[in-house]
């Protein structure tokens, strides 16, 4: 038997209504999208207007790649993350570097506000990655991985999405041409007074150039001094999750380390 023709009108009012009823879960592609979640101001509006709600994305897993280390990536995170500081820890897990605690109080990011995780392994880095969105005590986790499978991307972006806490993985350049669960992805390369951006996926139209962002100074010229490194008396704390069960004050040339079990009681 026949079916009568339906109305194309009557079922395109019929699909708007359904997409207003779906603001997050659906989206054009030549359109940009928006997160369910909260998000924050990156502090930069030339990029907020690139990214979807005008924001970074809580509860999402956000890939950085980067050319090298030291492209730029910490200044660009540095206003997000002193608004979080405000009322939440900082986590830094496996950095490249020995953080700059004088860098860090010049941007508005109180030392006692930072959480400086040390692992003796990659596996024992991603555990711990996912026990602090777990936990649930800090507002955002910078996670730096040289490699990391597909596999421990999935977990990591499903433990951002039962947390409220922010997350980026810093990832190499090379990165970039691998499949990724991450719904935004960025790259990062050094240039003169700034850093070059491509948004390789975002919630919105593809952005085929990258474009220029500057960027201030890491530290303010008035404050030389604020730039020197890390000394023993300095409360920041680096966990190390596979060896020793104490933690303490850093020592920079034989820094304290905590078990596993222990790192989630650290972090409250």
């Amino acid at each position: 038997m026949p079916m009568p023709a339906s109305d194309p009108s009557s079922i395109s009012a019929a699909a708007q209504s359904v997409v207003a009823t779906l603001p997050h879960a659906l989206w054009r592609a030549d359109q940009m999208g928006s997160y369910q979640g909260v998000v924050t101001a990156s502090g930069y509006p030339s990029l907020d207007r690139e990214l979807p709600n005008g924001g970074w994305p809580h509860s999402a897993l956000i890939e950085l790649l980067l050319q090298q280390a030291g492209s730029g990536e910490i200044r660009l995170l540095q206003p997000a993350l002193a608004r979080i500081a405000r009322q939440r820890r900082i986590v830094l897990l496996q950095p490249p570097h020995l953080p700059q605690i004088g860098a860090w109080n010049a941007s508005g990011l109180a030392c006692e506000q930072l959480l400086w995780i040390k692992a003796a392994r990659s596996a024992d880095a991603l555990w711990s990655a996912e026990q602090v969105l777990r936990n649930g005590s800090c507002g955002a986790l910078l996670l730096w991985q040289s490699h990391i499978r597909g596999e421990a991307l999935r977990r990591l972006h499903l433990a951002a999405q039962a947390s409220d806490s922010m997350l980026w993985v810093l990832r190499p350049l090379s990165a970039a041409h691998e499949s990724s669960p991450s719904p935004l992805r960025l790259t990062l390369r050094p240039a003169r007074g700034g850093v070059e951006i491509q948004l390789l996926k975002r919630k919105g139209p593809q952005h085929e150039h990258a474009f220029y962002l500057p960027l201030p100074a890491v530290i303010p010229e008035t404050e030389p001094a604020a730039a020197a490194p890390l000394t023993p008396a300095t409360p920041l704390t680096p966990l190390n999750p596979s060896t020793a069960r104490n933690h303490g004050s850093l020592d920079r040339h034989t820094p304290a380390a905590a078990g596993a079990g222990n790192i989630a009681p650290a972090l409250v």
